[in-house]
């Protein structure tokens, strides 16, 4: 069964942020540490400054994109843990489901995308499920 969705910007509204954004990192965070989006925000920015962009791609930026080695230095530094879902040959293991997912915070990635879930419902502005078959490369679980 696919996770339940709830619409949740992780207050990127309220804290005064207009226009369409790739700030997926930043929302998922935010909704799963209950850091302030501003806060999150500008530290995502701040580590992205020590990346050493290689192969022709640009350094993470919290508005277009966050590295998913740049999440996990942040997540990790607030008591998160990564627990990896694939692994080379092993193809998908792990969907965007309830029942694959265990309860508490946590924030997924995703093909291209980071996503919130908080005890089995997913946080984010659209429905990432893909009807239960979305694959779940990994996931930062809360302390």
């Amino acid at each position: 069964m696919p996770a339940p969705w709830v619409y949740d910007d992780g207050g990127r509204q309220a804290a005064g942020y207009k226009g369409h954004a790739g700030d997926c990192a930043v929302r998922a965070i935010t909704i799963a540490t209950g850091l302030s989006y501003a806060d999150v925000y500008a530290e995502l920015n701040l580590l992205a400054q020590d990346e050493r962009p290689r192969q022709g791609r640009k350094r993470s930026n919290a508005r277009t994109g966050v590295h998913s080695r740049t999440a996990g230095r942040f997540l990790e530094a607030q008591g998160f843990t990564w627990v990896s879902c694939m692994g080379i040959g092993t193809g998908c293991t792990t969907h965007l489901r309830t029942d694959e997912l265990p309860a508490g915070r946590l924030v997924t990635r995703l093909s291209r995308h980071f996503c919130a879930v908080v005890d089995g419902v997913i946080h984010d502005t659209f429905d990432t499920t893909r009807d239960g078959t979305r694959c779940v490369y990994g996931y930062w679980a809360g302390p």
